[in-house]
């Protein structure tokens, strides 16, 4: 049983993804993820306007007068996320931890699902995958999802993006849309990524810290890996220090783009300090005018 305090903080988050939803996010979800096809419906007789090259000319032929074929988009999708649930998405020192920005995020996707008709389904991932739950509709399902990104204990402090990829490369038959939550402190996963972007349609979502590229100069401080519990004792007062590890950071962050990118996947950049919709959003209007000019 979760206690008041986490279940108020379920209640505000469940709002502010609705709200976000039914303001913004709800139409530009439905305009940029197509179903995969059409399907025929039904056949009519012809009205003036309709195109002409959906008449179906056997039925015209038997009735005498033109009747045209209709037909529908085939909307229904199946969403799947695949969430990073390993040691350092307890790191936060902004408004969230990172483990708080993917349960918002999952919220937000899984109400523009949920007013779209489509299935949602989660792939919680750390050394391996630890928790799989099929693709549903509904709010219950939402919801389940949210406390399962929130408050699941990792059984395995590390991350295989690889084993999480290779699972979804296997359990998802038809194509989908992917996305994947992590801060990408991994590495090996690329062949998996190009198989299951060769598939689905994958969206990457890199989640970071300030603090993990911008140091304070602060003297002597202790750092731990949260995966690995290696711990090390620098000097963030020297300058030198600090712009290396800036760079070592962009510089990691940067492959796992390019990385993204080569495998034709979509790439987004948020961060624990609040500014997850605008990322979001920004993604919605790329991709929008990426299909405006298909």
């Amino acid at each position: 049983m979760l206690s008041r305090d986490l279940r108020r903080q379920m209640r505000r988050l469940q709002l502010r993804a609705r709200r976000a939803v039914e303001d913004l996010l709800g139409g530009a979800y439905r305009s940029v993820f197509k179903g995969s096809g059409i399907a025929f419906e039904e056949v009519r007789e012809y009205q003036p306007g309709d195109d002409i090259r959906g008449i179906d000319w056997n039925v015209t032929a038997r009735m005498g007068h033109p009747f045209v074929k209709r037909f529908i988009e085939e909307r229904e999708l199946t969403l799947l996320l695949v969430v990073d649930v390993s040691a350092s998405q307890r790191f936060g020192t902004r408004l969230q931890e990172k483990r708080e920005v993917a349960a918002e995020l999952a919220a937000l996707l899984g109400f523009c699902a949920i007013a779209n008709n489509d299935k949602v389904g989660l792939d919680a991932v750390s050394d391996r995958v630890e928790k799989f739950v099929p693709p549903r509709k509904g709010t219950r399902h939402d919801l389940r999802q949210m406390t399962d990104i929130l408050f699941h204990e990792p059984a395995f402090p590390g991350t295989n993006l690889r084993a999480g990829l290779d699972f979804v490369n296997r359990v998802l038959r038809r194509r989908a849309i992917v996305f994947i939550l992590s801060d990408f402190h991994d590495a090996g996963f690329e062949k998996a990524l190009r198989r299951a972007a060769r598939r689905h349609d994958v969206i990457a979502v890199h989640h970071s810290d300030p603090l993990e590229e911008q140091l304070p100069a602060i003297g002597l401080l202790e750092v731990r890996d949260a995966e690995t519990g290696r711990a090390l004792l620098v000097d963030t007062s020297d300058p030198a220090f600090r712009q290396a590890h800036r760079r070592a950071a962009q510089a990691r962050r940067d492959t796992v783009r390019q990385t993204a990118i080569a495998a034709r996947a979509d790439w987004l950049d948020v961060s624990t300090d609040g500014s997850l919709l605008d990322a979001l959003l920004r993604l919605f209007r790329l991709r929008e005018r990426r299909l405006g000019h298909a």
